[in-house]
């Protein structure tokens, strides 16, 4: 059967996408292993792809020596000059092997000439089985080898992509996805909870990663990554494509919520409605691609507090109070408004600090002012200070006892209309005294005062914890950490503290039960 090898190279590499050089080499190779299959290990063959006449033509190799010879691999001197081939000591010298039958009257010719030194007569057959089945594995193996290289060149540069394939089969939990040429996976702690797929759906991923191994590459998918967000609003939103809306920060918690901050370039470009697009197209496009995820675009501002207030959106901020040290910010909000801000189970105002990078803790106006009240009572309570003096103090900054008592005298004086030195030790002296007997009307704390002296508990924590049905120190030490966490969606370190701090307060802290949580909680520090 005569075809043309050329046609058939180009025709292969455009199909597997091969370079036609890296298939010619593998012809090479596939013959040059058939024929070491025929001709032995020992000898020095080489094989050559013709372009002309679209053939690969196999050489034998001889090296001459001086005076000893070893017939098929090298020829001494003296033969190299009765055979008129012109070659000196450690010259090479090639001649072609005939092994196709249409060549049988050159390979004839050849022996007649050269067969001393060639010493092919015992070989001169054509390929068998067995070296056609060598060229055969080998042609498979390099193609195949050559084609996983390709496939990871064109896919290593792709991550941090979006690619879009048809889900074909599920193994152990993940997903397979055919994205053309190959196959992806979206192994399963990459998935979204509230996804769900059949083979034959399609579906749009994040390429997380590329690897290459001896199985070939292996194309990483997530569906939960933030990337998969920034680069659905660069498809939908050819202003952050372009650099004119940036988006300065993600925090996603996926499948529920999403928030976005963006910033504009351009005075004349709103970022947020460039996002949202006419109608609220764009955002629309991209909350189907999430599967209905929603989605909160807020501006972005440089004064971290703008950011924060903007970012807590869409609740209102009445006032903000901000430890630069702590990197905390105290978020005062109206009461009306408070659930909105923190959000279900505290998905809001977690999302907005991820967002930020700030600590965020919120109040309630009616909570700060009752707060505030408080302090300034237990101030007017100390001996010698009214009422007038305790707001004074209040303005100046002193917010406890605790503060008052372990304050210098000096210190103390400076305030104006205290009396000087020896009023202010009377007053350091009188907050000591209150200290002391502080513990005295605990008794009659409401359920709610009692909840927010917990270690972790603050007004967003503790109105998570009362829409969970958590509303007394009893309902939280009945329960476990566990079933708090998973009942508040809060953090198992935090609703662990909670839960011990309750035991404490209902006097359990001995008890042996409480003793082997905390030794399974702490990995057996104890």
């Amino acid at each position: 059967m005569h075809f043309d090898l050329d046609k058939v190279l180009e025709q292969v590499s455009r199909d597997k996408n091969i370079d036609k050089e890296i298939l010619v080499d593998t012809l090479e190779q596939a013959i040059l292993s058939a024929a070491r299959k025929v001709f032995g290990n020992q000898r020095q063959l080489e094989a050559r792809y013709n372009e002309d006449t679209g053939t690969v033509e196999l050489f034998l190799i001889l090296t001459v020596t001086e005076d000893t010879s070893d017939p098929g691999v090298t020829c001494t001197l003296e033969e190299s000059t009765k055979h008129n081939l012109g070659a000196e000591v450690n010259d090479e010298i090639l001649f072609q092997i005939y092994y196709h039958p249409d060549d049988e009257e050159k390979a004839v010719e050849q022996e007649a000439m050269y067969g001393d030194i060639l010493n092919l007569k015992q070989y001169r057959k054509t390929f068998g089985r067995i070296a056609a089945q060598t060229a055969k594995q080998v042609i498979i193996q390099r193609v195949r080898q050559a084609e996983r290289e390709t496939i990871f060149r064109e896919f290593k540069d792709r991550v941090d992509d979006i690619i879009t394939g048809v889900v074909r089969r599920f193994e152990k939990g993940n997903i397979i996805a055919d994205i053309g040429r190959t196959e992806a996976i979206l192994p399963q702690k990459e998935q979204v909870a509230s996804e769900s797929y059949r083979p034959g759906d399609r579906i749009m991923a994040y390429v997380k990663g590329v690897t290459n191994d001896s199985k070939g590459p292996q194309i990483i998918l997530s569906r939960r990554e933030e990337g998969l967000v920034r680069k659905l609003f660069e498809m939908e939103v050819p202003e952050t494509y372009q650099n004119i809306v940036i988006i300065e920060a993600i925090a996603r918690e996926p499948g529920s919520r999403t928030k976005i901050a963006v910033s504009s370039r351009d005075r004349d470009v709103d970022p947020v409605g460039a996002c949202v697009g006419l109608k609220g197209q764009r955002v629309q496009n991209i909350k189907q691609q999430l599967r209905g995820e929603k989605i909160d675009i807020v501006p972005y501002d440089t004064d971290p507090a703008r950011f924060v207030c903007n970012a807590i959106a869409p609740s209102q901020v009445s006032r903000v109070i901000v430890d630069a040290a702590a990197h905390t910010m105290e978020l005062i909000i109206p009461d009306d408004q408070l659930s909105l801000a923190i959000g279900k189970r505290g998905q809001n105002v977690r999302l907005a600090s991820q967002l930020t990078g700030w600590k965020i803790d919120i109040y309630s106006e009616s909570k700060v002012l009752e707060l505030e009240e408080r302090v300034k009572e237990n101030i007017a309570s100390i001996e010698g200070v009214g009422d007038d003096l305790a707001e004074t103090m209040f303005k100046l900054g002193w917010r406890s006892l605790e503060e008052i008592a372990q304050a210098s005298p000096d210190e103390l004086a400076k305030i104006p209309g205290l009396g000087g030195v020896e009023a202010a030790v009377k007053i350091s002296m009188g907050a000591r005294i209150l200290l002391e007997q502080q513990d005295i009307g605990d008794e009659y704390l409401t359920d709610e005062e009692r909840l927010l002296q917990l270690d972790g508990v603050d007004d967003n924590v503790l109105v998570i914890l009362k829409n969970s049905g958590f509303e007394t120190l009893e309902s939280i030490y009945e329960s476990d950490p566990e079933s708090i966490s998973s009942a508040t969606g809060m953090d198992f370190d935090l609703c662990r503290r909670i839960h011990t701090g309750a035991s404490s307060d209902l006097g359990f802290e001995g008890d042996d039960s409480d003793r082997d949580f905390d030794m399974l909680g702490d990995g057996f520090d104890e």
